[in-house]
């Protein structure tokens, strides 16, 4: 079910109807049965688009992953590759066919665009013959809630900073494209760092490609705000301290569901068999379950008060059926009885879920780690840190060390000693096969030498107050509580553009990486939505509530989702906010999307 696509101000569904109104499109080209053959990495995110059941209804009989060798026996008499345009996969495609001895009619869906390299490529091959036909499924967006839209591109951010490939870019100026046809051409853009500037120029020439061909509907997002993720490489890095944050800090959501050890669980019933796999559990999370909707954006600390209220009330309406004695209060308590039983199941679930992450934030290990991330948050320390030393000479996670230098660097920079220090123990201690992943992580600006005795982050800590010595976890005033007092960069930015405006905070945008942009697209007069003037509040008609959409070029953190949700809920800035992204991600996804280990092979030929 996907009806809490459609709960917020923007029906987000409509990308799914869209979706699968193209894929029945595509597929009424293929006469006869089809057998799709999955690239790995569209699995999961044609989830979101796509159930089992709409594809069967298409005629496909049978779906198996792209893998190199023969194809497993087909039952079908088309062959469906629906991949992403990498040359890498024409390898594998072309292996496919070639140890095929029966025939069948070959087809390719490239997502989200055909590649011209690509069909190079299996001409090359000698295998592109073989195709009936070669089309693309141009679907830029997968819907991930009522507010969250991604790209579901895992590599964005490295291609831009460290590969210099923009394609990522011209996706997301695609992707806003799409979200004008639908919901009215926003008026109002706003952007800091280069890739905003490149997507925005992007679809200024997108629009005059169109030549006034734009359907014409009234805008229903008033604001666009492009984020590069340059812009705050330190959220990412820092621990998220939200329910949901944490759930992908330890155990990765990956397309709105996470695999969790079924031990801890109840046994399955006949319902949800399906969603065990081994030895762990998938459970699905998103808006579309009520308790969930309540809990993922709060601090860890307060979800426990949460489910223990949810439990008392499922006690007190078990009280309200042992005292019902008339026909009509059975009959209304039957009826609340499945309402009832999803609330159970899923407090049993939560509560399982809050057990397993305690396991981890109790250690002392994660405690410490917090402290110390909270040290460089706020405190000036660009010495050699003893707690990072101690984590290598442990051979802890090379994802968390990275992380901790990297968070020391941005707050404070680096002398090139001290930098040279951590790359030397690094190198020695995980091997040098990582000297790569190095290089990437300053290329990226991770790594950063301090130049001079000003630093950029003590200004901004205090001009967007982004760290709070005091936070009421369970009760919060502010958004520094995703974090347990940090405040992420870009919500901020967010905020401040919506009150009192981005003029407030020039010398603050001076000392982010630049460019600045603020622009107006012009639409129809007849078509730019009209406000209730100030006169009219005090009659008892309030203004609409503004809505912006928040667009990150490089991927964002759940906890970032969670502090704009939270400002959405603040009755004085009158907004909502709706995010698009390239990647959800976190801290260590951002660091491992980075790397890249040099194989043995390599560093023996280098020598």
């Amino acid at each position: 079910m996907s009806s809490h696509l459609s709960s917020g101000r923007i029906n987000v569904g409509l990308l799914k109807e869209v979706a699968k109104r193209e894929l029945v499109d595509c597929f009424a080209k293929y006469d006869g049965t089809k057998t799709i053959v999955w690239d790995n990495a569209l699995m999961g995110p044609f989830g979101l688009l796509a159930e089992y059941t709409f594809l069967l209804q298409q005629g496909c009989i049978q779906m198996i992953p792209l893998r190199s060798g023969k194809l497993p026996p087909i039952k079908a008499v088309n062959v469906v590759y629906i991949i992403r345009p990498e040359l890498s996969l024409m390898q594998i495609i072309a292996d496919n066919i070639k140890k095929e001895d029966k025939h069948f009619k070959f087809h390719i869906l490239f997502m989200p665009r055909k590649s011209f390299l690509c069909e190079r490529k299996l001409q090359e091959l000698g295998v592109f013959g073989n195709f009936t036909s070669i089309e693309e499924y141009a679907v830029e967006l997968f819907p991930i809630d009522s507010d969250v839209m991604s790209l579901e591109m895992n590599y964005a951010f490295k291609e831009c900073v460290v590969n210099n490939d923009y394609t990522s870019l011209f996706h997301a100026a695609k992707a806003i494209m799409t979200l004008q046809s639908l919901f009215g051409i926003i008026p109002n853009v706003y952007g800091q760092g280069k890739s905003a500037k490149q997507v925005f120029d992007l679809i200024v020439r997108m629009r005059r490609e169109l030549a006034g061909k734009e359907v014409q509907i009234t805008p229903q997002i008033d604001c666009l705000l492009l984020l590069d993720r340059s812009v705050d490489l330190l959220s990412p890095l820092v621990t998220q301290l939200t329910y949901e944050g944490l759930i992908d800090e330890l155990y990765n959501i990956k397309n709105n569901s996470v695999k969790l050890p079924s031990e801890k669980f109840a046994q399955p019933n006949e319902d949800n068999k399906n969603d065990v796999c081994g030895e762990t559990m998938r459970f699905t999370l998103n808006s579309g379950e009520q308790l969930y909707s309540e809990i993922r954006d709060k601090n860890f600390n307060a979800v426990a008060p949460v489910l223990n209220k949810t439990a008392k009330q499922l006690t007190a309406q078990k009280q309200e059926l042992d005292q019902a004695k008339s026909v009509g209060e059975l009959k209304l308590f039957v009826e609340k009885l499945p309402h009832l039983q999803s609330v159970r199941k899923a407090l049993a679930n939560h509560i399982s879920i809050v057990e397993l992450i305690k396991e981890t934030t109790d250690t002392e290990e994660f405690r410490e780690n917090l402290q110390v991330e909270q040290e460089f948050l706020t405190t000036s320390n660009d010495k050699i840190h003893p707690y990072i030393e101690d984590c290598i000479a442990r051979e802890e996670p090379l994802n968390k060390v990275l992380r901790l230098i990297c968070i020391q660097s941005i707050t404070n920079g680096l002398k090139p000693k001290v930098l040279d220090h951590y790359k030397r123990e690094i190198l020695q201690t995980y091997g040098f096969h990582h000297a790569l992943t190095l290089y990437n992580l300053e290329k990226a600006g991770l790594f950063k030498v301090s130049t001079s005795f000003t630093r950029p982050y003590n200004v901004l800590r205090k001009t967007l107050r982004l760290t709070a010595e005091k936070v009421d976890e369970k009760n919060p005033t502010d958004i520094p509580y995703v974090h347990s007092g940090y405040a992420p960069i870009s919500a901020r930015l967010a905020q401040f553009l919506v009150q009192p405006g981005w003029r407030a905070i020039t010398d603050a945008l001076k000392l982010l990486p630049e460019p600045t942009i603020e622009e107006i697209q012009h639409i129809p007069a007849g078509l730019r939505k009209r406000r209730s003037s100030g006169s009219s509040t005090q009659s008892g008609i309030v203004d609409d509530q503004r809505v912006f959409l928040v667009f990150f070029l490089g991927g964002c953190t759940y906890a970032e989702i969670s502090a704009l949700r939270f400002l959405s809920q603040q009755e004085e800035l009158n907004v909502e906010f709706i995010i698009a992204t390239t990647k959800l991600i976190n801290g260590n996804s951002f660091i491992e999307s980075l790397c890249e280990p040099l194989k043995a092979q390599t560093i023996v030929d280098i020598y």
